[in-house]
């Protein structure tokens, strides 16, 4: 059994790697299964302790996640270590709840012509299988945690502007259901700082107990600044990739998560321990180089290096 406090502990930030998932949503090339085991491995020794392992995805159409099961078994064999894995539909949910994963998350689209594009499904059918998911969580033998999470939330690469009052009346109908964590997404990075500590105080405020996670990308350059807004506005779990690797079929031009790197360094900087040698996050990205060698790597920290004198907070 998953204790939601124990995970994700009240006024302590959590920084949740999405690499082995987001980041190889659209890579041309991607890892071997030993080789995202490393990955995982090699961060877990860098103080990560939160790892989003995969989709349970066709395997014909997402052959990057054929062994999701292989590697949230390595993430789950770490002391300490939070596997987090994607279902999109209703295999894919019950395939998570067989494999054990610690937490599965399902996602609603902020608009329906995006859900229709991604999933293929209503909103209202999105949070159907959310609710299912909750039920089935607590019918489970290991109740793993159910986190929704609010896709194109601070705009839509379809439809244009979207409406905070509508990401509202989602989030209220997600923790209905009973969701264990909740989470807004800037998926195509149209965001900047001051949209994103509006919605994320406004999410926060409505969640009460229940922990907020934002998750943005960097399409527009925006993604530590508004990182940075978030954590201002109460967030305190926040998604990113090394290397920035990632990216959404439905943003053009997309250039991927927040970088995993860069964003523990802001939270470094901001008073936020978060236990992870930057050095050693930083050279994990050697993994990512030898196995991915036509794919790009972004982020300052790993061109710059650390400020001289930089002390790590604890």
């Amino acid at each position: 059994m998953t204790s939601r406090d124990a995970i994700y502990p009240r006024n302590v930030v959590t920084l949740r790697e999405v690499g082995l998932r987001d980041g190889l949503q659209l890579v041309k090339t991607y890892p071997s299964t030993a080789a995202k085991q490393r990955w995982a491995r090699e961060e877990y020794a860098a103080g990560v302790r939160h790892f989003e392992v995969g989709s349970f995805l066709p395997a014909a159409r997402f052959p990057q996640f054929t062994d999701v099961h292989e590697v949230a078994a390595a993430v789950a064999a770490l002391p300490g270590a939070h596997g987090i894995a994607l279902a999109l539909n209703e295999r894919g949910a019950d395939e998570a709840l067989a494999a054990g994963v610690a937490e599965i998350a399902a996602v609603v689209s902020a608009t329906e012509a995006h859900s229709a594009a991604n999933a293929r499904r209503s909103r209202d059918e999105a949070i159907a299988l959310i609710a299912r998911l909750c039920r089935q969580r607590n019918d489970s033998p290991h109740k793993p945690l159910v986190h929704a999470g609010i896709s194109m939330a601070l705009g839509c690469s379809i439809t244009g502007t979207v409406d905070p009052d509508e990401v509202l009346r989602l989030v209220e109908r997600c923790l209905a259901a009973g969701v264990d964590a909740i989470g807004i997404a800037d998926t195509v990075g149209y965001a900047g700082p001051g949209q994103v500590g509006e919605l994320t105080a406004r999410t926060v405020a409505l969640a009460g107990d229940t922990p907020v996670c934002v998750h943005l990308h960097d399409t527009r350059g925006m993604g530590i600044a508004n990182a940075s807004a978030a954590l201002d506005a109460g967030a305190r779990i926040l998604d990113g990739s090394l290397g920035g690797l990632g990216g959404c079929p439905f943003a053009p031009g997309a250039t991927g998560n927040v970088v995993f790197e860069d964003l523990v360094f802001l939270c470094e900087s901001k008073g936020f321990a978060t236990g992870i040698d930057i050095d050693r996050l930083v050279a994990v990205r050697a993994i990512l180089q030898a196995e991915m060698p036509g794919e790009p790597l972004y982020g300052g920290l790993a061109r710059a290096g650390l400020p001289k004198g930089f002390v790590a907070k604890e």
